[in-house]
């Protein structure tokens, strides 16, 4: 992905013109995640984007769809799975999920030669990752609208 950072932005606004059709509410914790992903996103920092995603994901579906008391210990498996989301959305967060884990449940830390030897291959990656992974955010915190 070869964007510059206003460029992102502007993938951004296409985005929300695009998915966002009536009003939504969402938390100030959700709002401040999101934000922090797309900041991410936009200045190139695209594992933190990536996360920041999952997290503000990850605090909508508690927020939105369940007591988060309740929800208390569950893992994002769990909300993903117990959340009446589309089948398309339940297979873009169980996407995510599955790449997020790659990064940060690694087997041997010290191995770390690949990384070393292609960095622009992941920088790559991760770059093209986060991209769908903020479209996938959007979809998920404009996924309950009024209109």
């Amino acid at each position: 992905m070869d964007m510059t950072e206003e460029q992102k932005w502007d993938y951004i606004i296409q985005l929300d013109d695009e998915l966002l059709l009536g009003g939504v509410i969402l938390s100030e914790r959700t709002t401040f995640l999101a934000k922090d992903a797309e900041t991410a996103f936009c200045s190139g920092a695209y594992l933190a984007s990536i996360l920041a995603s999952q997290a503000a994901i990850e605090n909508h579906l508690r927020y939105d769809y369940f007591n988060s008391i309740l929800t208390k210990g569950w893992s994002f498996y769990a909300l993903i799975e117990t959340s009446n989301l589309c089948s398309e959305l339940t297979k873009e967060l169980h996407d995510l999920r599955k790449y997020r884990n790659k990064w940060i449940y690694v087997n041997d830390p010290s191995n770390d030669n690949e990384l070393l030897e292609r960095p622009e291959y992941y920088e790559a990656e991760l770059a093209d990752f986060s991209k769908i992974t903020i479209k996938t955010m959007l979809k998920i915190l404009y996924s309950s609208q009024s209109t």
